[in-house]
């Protein structure tokens, strides 16, 4: 098969996500063969570095030799049983180990395949704990402005992204939303600490007139992605942590981009030393090998469902609920968290990279430049709604996969780069940034 036969065949059979199908008329579809480290192949041998990571979810690299090995393992042991009734081994070690990485304090894991379906589960889990201990009425629930939990329909409610909301607004059973700590929005001479403070303080106020309704309060913990990588202080989450626990409200704790180290420590809550009520995952999770997402929660909101009435059980599934396969995966990613000391690996390439991106992050045209771990991101101005879409195919041309966020531009890239890719990154994004605002 060849780039072009590739491309006229998948553009007649398949219907691209989060895609407008006609832009693809003058803006064609990028064939991939296969994938190595950092760098996709297309069919003609041109190679991309893909640096945001195939949507947040590659961790190691593409075609990793030891996820790749776990993964042959396991298919010749067991590739799928349903997990109603049944168990087996890689999601049995997946859950202990999960859980000995939060110290045991979330000690249950509740699988499904994606990250919206984790949200979906922490929302109605939330939702039935209360219904359960009598309180029927919490059925409402809370977050942050410019919010992205998802794109199915009680994901949604939670989501506050116009253009992914509105379309299906008359589905939706919208929650409530407070201000983002977003540290950008912060006033002239205010620290980013103290706006996290102010923000805090419009959350308390929220619930001291309508906890009774609210039955979970959901976050990305320090880095709102699709708001723009809207970054804010870990204080945020520690008042937001008290004011949910002093008005009876959860915490769910959304790390489905966030987490398995993207903002520098394994998990982002644990940088304001907190433990959430429910902690929903994904992406990262398996490497970006096979879909695999959870939710991990308490020992007192898994003893309100234990019962003899069916009805008092959670009422949800999934087919491949806690798929061998995509265990297998997520356990070798575990294991090279463990065996490589990858956290303070990542903190070096941080370094690094912050130490060479001036000449991008003192461009003229170039706004907010910020580093939160392994996420990197700037704003540019300019007035032009076509911006994405330009920096986009402008970056291809140079062999460099980029998806901005509006106008935002932002590095997620996976763990394994090195200084010769640091250094081709930040020299093709400046050049990309000048041909695009070019007079």
């Amino acid at each position: 098969m060849n780039n072009q036969e590739l491309l006229a065949r998948s553009l007649k059979s398949v219907w691209h996500p989060c895609t407008q199908m006609k832009a693809h008329e003058s803006l064609p579809l990028v064939p991939i063969a296969r994938g190595e480290g950092v760098w996709l192949y297309d069919f003609d041998g041109q190679r991309y570095f893909d640096a945001v990571s195939s949507w947040w979810v590659n961790l190691f690299g593409h075609g990793n030799p030891r996820i790749n090995a776990a993964v042959r393992a396991q298919l010749d042991q067991l590739e799928h049983v349903m997990l109603a009734g049944f168990t087996h081994q890689p999601v049995v070690a997946l859950s202990e180990r999960l859980s000995a990485l939060t110290g045991g304090q979330l000690g249950h894991c509740f699988y499904a395949s994606d990250g919206a379906s984790a949200v979906e589960i922490a929302l109605k889990m939330s939702h039935h704990y209360w219904r359960n201990n009598g309180k029927p009425g919490k059925c409402r629930y809370l977050s942050l402005a410019g919010s992205y939990h998802g794109e199915t329909v009680g994901a949604l409610g939670v989501t506050d992204v116009a253009l992914f909301r509105d379309a299906y607004a008359p589905l939706l059973r919208q929650a409530a939303t407070v201000p983002s700590p977003d540290a950008r929005q912060a006033a002239a001479g205010e620290s980013a600490e103290d706006y996290a403070r102010r923000c805090a303080g419009a959350l308390e106020a929220y619930l001291a007139e309508h906890h009774a309704e609210i039955a979970a309060l959901i976050v990305e913990p320090l880095v709102q992605c699709a708001a723009g990588m809207a970054m804010y202080d870990p204080e945020y989450l520690r008042l937001a942590r008290s004011a949910c626990d002093r008005y009876g409200v959860h915490l769910i704790a959304d790390e489905i981009a966030v987490g398995f180290g993207r903002t520098g420590s394994f998990f982002a809550h644990q940088q304001a030393d907190i433990v959430p009520d429910f902690l929903c995952l994904s992406k990262g999770l398996s490497g970006g090998y096979l879909p695999l997402s959870l939710v991990m929660t308490r020992d007192r909101v898994y003893e309100a469902f234990y019962a003899d009435d069916v009805s008092r059980g959670f009422l949800h599934s999934h087919s491949y609920s806690g798929n061998p396969l995509a265990c297998a995966a997520a356990l070798a990613t575990l294991d090279i968290f463990a065996e490589d000391g990858v956290l303070a690996a990542n903190v070096r390439l941080a370094t690094m990279l912050n130490a060479s991106s001036a000449p991008l992050a003192e461009h003229p045209r170039v706004r907010h430049w910020r580093n939160r771990g392994m996420i990197w991101a700037f704003d540019v101005a300019c007035d032009d709604p076509g911006f994405a879409r330009q920096v986009f195919a402008a970056a291809l041309r140079r062999n460099l996969l980029l998806r901005p966020i509006g106008h935002t531009v932002y590095f997620m890239p996976p763990y394994v780069m090195d200084a010769d890719n640091i250094a081709f990154l930040l020299e093709q994004t400046r050049a990309v940034i000048d041909e695009v605002l070019e007079p």
